[in-house]
């Protein structure tokens, strides 16, 4: 499938929305971004480089709470991938740093949607995070789970991205029938990064080779790689079929299996950590030393460690047909990536 009328991505300068941009461009399909700033300054040259660019895409400048800022972006668009939204575990002002972009953007990329008559789909990127906030052990999540315990107080990004993505499909039931909604719901995002900056989740692995954490704590993360992620979008976009809910996770690894595989792989000269604290004592003591942590970083550590994840990628892998990377291949690349970066000494 390739559309005749452009392929409409908001928030178009991020971590996984410039892979996704890519492998729109890969594809052959003409891409209109979104992002904030000045177009003309030269800061989004990592977009308009990509293959395809110069003649493929299109970059606009908006302002995602400005009501009716995407209605012209959008018109004429069959399709839209919404993933204009701040990825911070710690913010100053939760409700207008996090809550207001992530619910009132998403209503307003909606809207101009359902006013556009044109657009026949929507992919939103949502998160496992819509799913939990603290992780039950022994429960496999999938995509009928919902977060139903993060708040403004406890776990505000994660409550962000619970209510938009509730937000959309509270829209989609009572406002508009004239399109069709997905969403990708990924775990932590990792790989190389075509944007300069150091996004969040490839920050893990900064912060355990400079010695930001001095100890291994009994915790997990499901991984996945930002080019799965990607494709994933345009999958779903593409598949008449695709519906609902996309739990996108590779393999779960703790952090001791994490660090392992930074020691086996040539980086055992860095700062990584190799005092472990594991059992109720142990669990207990990380609880306690992270309290000098940024309260956002507090919060996950406290409601994650001591506790095992699990995700079903099923329904991705069956209806979507993706396959995902090892996540030992994804970690390896995401840090000779961040040695490129010069997020990190080589």
């Amino acid at each position: 499938m390739i559309s005749k009328q452009p392929i409409c991505v908001t928030g178009g300068s991020g971590f996984i929305a410039s892979h996704v941009i890519r492998e729109l461009l890969a594809h052959g399909y003409r891409v209109r971004a979104t992002v904030r700033g000045s177009i003309g300054h030269g800061q989004y040259g990592y977009l308009t480089a990509l293959p395809g660019a110069d003649q493929c895409l299109e970059l606009v400048q908006a302002e995602l709470l400005d009501d009716g800022a995407f209605d012209s972006i959008i018109a004429g668009c069959e399709y839209v991938i919404h993933m204009a939204s701040p990825y911070l575990l710690d913010a100053k002002n939760v409700q207008h740093d996090l809550i207001d972009p992530a619910i009132n953007g998403t209503l307003n990329v909606l809207n101009a949607c359902k006013r556009s008559g044109s657009v026949k789909k929507v992919v939103l990127t949502s998160s496992v995070a819509a799913l939990f906030d603290e992780p039950i052990s022994g429960h496999t999540y999938n995509e009928d789970d919902w977060n139903t315990t993060s708040s403004l107080s406890r776990n505000p990004y994660y409550y962000a991205k619970t209510m938009a993505e509730r937000a959309a499909w509270d829209f989609i039931e009572k406002e508009s029938s004239s399109f069709k909604l997905v969403t990708i719901n990924p775990a932590v995002v990792i790989g190389p990064s075509i944007v300069p900056s150091l996004n969040t989740s490839n920050k893990i692995f900064s912060d355990v080779l400079s010695g930001v954490y001095p100890f291994i704590m009994n915790m997990s993360w499901g991984f996945v790689d930002v080019r799965d992620i990607a494709k994933a979008h345009v999958l779903a976009m593409e598949s008449d079929d695709a519906n609902g809910r996309y739990v996108c996770t590779s393999e779960v690894l703790s952090m001791q299996q994490a660090v392992n595989i930074l020691l086996e792989n040539g980086y055992s000269h860095y700062k990584a950590p190799s005092l472990k604290l594991s059992g109720f004592i142990g669990d207990a003591l990380v609880k306690v030393l992270v309290s000098a942590q940024a309260k956002g970083v507090r919060s996950f550590i406290r409601l994650h460690v001591g506790r095992d994840v699990a995700y079903d990628n099923s329904k991705v892998c069956q209806q979507l047909g993706i396959s995902f990377r090892p996540v030992k291949q994804s970690i390896l690349e995401t840090v000779h990536d961040l040695i490129a970066w010069e997020h990190i000494d080589g």
